[in-house]
């Protein structure tokens, strides 16, 4: 009785004949998929959040592909005491117009953030703290 296994006319396994896709696919597709589940989970789930107030001192949109507000609150507590600089992120352009609005009105502002730890590149924010709504104070 033969031997099946060692028979010459039985084809190659899946796995043998098509090893070089599978390992290209593998060595692109795993880390791409870490990658944007790392991501998702860094921009959903909120470590902190809460409100800053102060005067604007700058905003600018930065960055080559990812294209992200970044800015500058100074937070002043008394009056002649040296002010401290918050730095966020804005994502949203329609967030981003209302704070231009109001810097160059000199008006003072609230900014109410959330804060995102671990988020994986500066393509999302330079910062870790992301604006999701203003209020200009009168």
């Amino acid at each position: 009785m033969a031997d099946s296994t060692n028979s010459p006319t039985r084809s190659p396994s899946f796995f043998r004949r098509h090893w070089g896709k599978l390992t290209l696919t593998t060595v692109i597709l795993v880390p791409a998929l870490l990658f944007t589940i790392w991501a998702g989970a860094a921009l959903t789930f909120t470590y902190s959040s809460g409100e800053r107030s102060g005067f604007l001192q700058k905003l600018s949109q930065k960055g080559w592909v990812c294209k992200t507000w970044e800015g500058e609150l100074a937070m002043v507590n008394m009056p002649g005491a040296m002010s401290q600089m918050f730095n966020f992120s804005v994502r949203s352009d329609s967030i981003a117009e209302v704070i231009n609005g109001a810097m160059v009105q000199n008006r003072r502002v609230v900014l109410t953030y959330k804060q995102h730890v671990g988020v994986p590149t500066s393509c999302f924010g330079e910062t870790q703290y992301f604006v999701s709504g203003v209020k200009v104070i009168p």
